[in-house]
Formats: structure tokens, C-alpha cells, sequence
């Protein structure tokens, strides 16, 4: 497989009386996936300010293998199966990077 980064944004709409347990799963999912899985290089999980039940999601997988090996971890069908009756409704995006840095 080829080693070229897999970048996608992913829309969520959260049920408002929701929220608040949707950004704690969310929360527990991403520490997970950082903490466990090499091949997840970031996710950043950001929410509209005058619409806060609007998620945004930046996910940067160091290839397409570790984005499939990562759809099927524990914590990320543990979080799908537990958010499913909270999202409203979702859109994802591939996406091409044009400038991505970090601090270290």
C-alpha cells in the first residue's frame, strides 16, 4: 500500500440534548486512538462556536492501512455503536493537505 497520508474532515450535527455525552465519547475515542494506534498522526475535534452542537473533525492517518486498521479498533466501534442515536447527520471528506504543522 501506498505510504501517502490519508487526510479527511468529517461534518457532525449532534442531537443538542446530546452534546454533552457525544463530546465525552468523542473525547475518550480520540485519547484512545492517539495513545494506541501508530498510525494515527492527529485528530482534532473543534466545535461551531454559535452552534455548538456542529462538529468538526480533522483526522491525518499515515496511510490508507492505518485508516482501515483504525475503523476497526475497539474504541472506535465501542465509540460509532455508543454516539450512533446522537449524530444527526454526517459528511465526510477526503481531503488534500496544503500546509499542516505542528509545535513538537
Amino acid at each position: 500500500m501506498s505510504r501517502k497520508p490519508v487526510v479527511r474532515v468529517a461534518e457532525l450535527e449532534i442531537d443538542p440534548e446530546t452534546l454533552e455525552a457525544y463530546c465525552a465519547l468523542l473525547a475518550e475515542e480520540i485519547e484512545a486512538s492517539l495513545a494506541l494506534e501508530d498510525g494515527v498522526l492527529s485528530l482534532n475535534a473543534v466545535s461551531i462556536r454559535d452552534n455548538p452542537n456542529q462538529i468538526r473533525i480533522l483526522e491525518v492517518y499515515a496511510d490508507q492501512e492505518a485508516y482501515e486498521a483504525h475503523l476497526q479498533t475497539p474504541h472506535f466501534l465501542k465509540y460509532k455503536r455508543e454516539t450512533a442515536g446522537m449524530v444527526t447527520s454526517m459528511t465526510l471528506m477526503d481531503v488534500d493537505p496544503i500546509a499542516m504543522r505542528a509545535k513538537p
